[in-house]
């Protein structure tokens, strides 16, 4: 009888092994099914109807406010959206700051003191930390939207004319799902993230939806980083992390241009085998790290494409159509296999096909 109640209870231990196994199996290949549906050249879907734009935008100006100006991803956008309007013959300003919002408010004040139609704040120029300067520019007949700093689920915040979204929620699941099928559900990993930038609750609940959903036994430390402390903090942060946790093997910068801070700390201390770093935004310079080594995987938006979709969504608003929410920008994973594709160096408009050019010409009704 003893040993018969030993033998069941024997059984169901390893039955329940097995099945936990296999429940683990599945968490990973998921992840890996995942990353492969992001891995290939992405299509270009029209993000709303064809309008003339060159006539419509006759005479108008849009500001750009960017984040912070020292952040390579966000300073190639909002510059290509100045060759963008140039072509489309109005006037586009980009607003020099350092990500201070001090600096923000006497942004939009300039927009406002000289005639701007529209002020797009870009890519975590947050108008919740100046709601009276919002109205304000309102009142005076200025639109005011944010571009590239909500996820398709979040509302728009402090009350602006358009949130024109990413779908960081998904960009978010990627960094975990690589993280998951490079280590076989054995992820043990830093994550940095900067709390102050909207698209990072976006970005922070896709990345925990996929270790909940696929690898419950992930391992995850999750550290904010201020943006204006990037160049300070983050070498160390990722130094004492090291330091602290043998059993680490991965960094998730969340946003790409952390890498600059992220790579020292690791080649110093000499893990660059064992600790590896996945990203995103697909900033031209950590694509290069790619192909260096330094960097193992990049979420990549292009760039142009962004800017082409921004300046596509702020235009329809100035021109009474429709307002866009979903941008349509497309995500892709690079890593060594295809980073060939980006150029070297890098190239912001490389590695995700060319559809998107003729297909905006073709909505803005521009002539071949």
């Amino acid at each position: 009888m003893t040993r018969s109640v030993a033998a069941t209870g024997l059984a169901s231990v390893f039955l329940f092994s097995c099945l936990a196994a296999a429940t683990a199996q599945e968490g990973v290949d998921e992840a890996k099914a995942h990353i492969q549906s992001y891995s290939g050249l992405p299509e270009f879907v029209a993000p709303g109807e064809p309008f003339d734009a060159r006539s419509c935008m006759a005479g108008k100006k849009i500001f750009t406010i960017p984040a912070s100006s020292s952040i390579p991803f966000i300073k190639t956008i909002s510059d290509h959206k100045g060759k963008l309007a140039e072509e489309l013959g109005f006037e586009h300003m980009e607003w020099e700051n350092q990500g201070n919002p001090t600096q923000w408010i006497q942004g939009i004040e300039h927009a406002v003191n000289n005639g701007y139609d529209l002020v797009s704040l870009l890519a975590g120029a947050d108008p919740r930390f100046f709601e009276p300067q919002v109205a304000q520019a309102q009142a005076q007949g200025v639109k005011v939207v944010t571009s590239h700093l909500t996820g398709l689920e979040q509302d728009a915040p402090a009350g602006v004319d358009a949130a024109v979204a990413i779908d960081y929620r998904t960009a978010g699941e990627l960094m975990a799902d690589w993280t998951i099928a490079k280590t076989e559900g054995k992820t043990n990993a830093l994550v940095l993230v900067s709390n102050e930038a909207l698209s990072t609750d976006s970005i922070v609940s896709g990345l925990k939806e996929a270790f909940d959903t696929r690898c419950p036994d992930c391992k995850y430390e999750i550290v904010n980083v201020p943006i204006t402390d990037w160049a300070t903090k983050i070498q160390p942060t990722v130094a004492g992390a090291l330091q602290a946790n043998a059993d680490l093997n991965y960094v998730i910068p969340i946003y790409d241009s952390m890498s600059t801070f992220v790579t020292p700390a690791i080649a110093i201390a000499g893990r660059n085998d064992d600790v590896k770093v996945a990203t995103f935004n697909g900033t031209p310079f950590v694509l290069d790290l790619i192909r260096a080594g330094d960097v193992e995987m990049d979420i990549g938006e292009n760039l142009d494409w962004i800017a082409h979709a921004m300046l596509d969504a702020e235009m329809r608003l100035l021109c009474g159509k429709e307002t866009i929410r979903d941008s349509k920008v497309p995500l892709r994973v690079f890593d060594a296999s295809n980073i060939e594709e980006v150029g070297e160096p890098a190239d912001a408009a490389k590695g995700y096909g060319d559809a998107y050019v003729p297909g905006f010409r073709k909505l803005w009704q521009i002539a071949e």
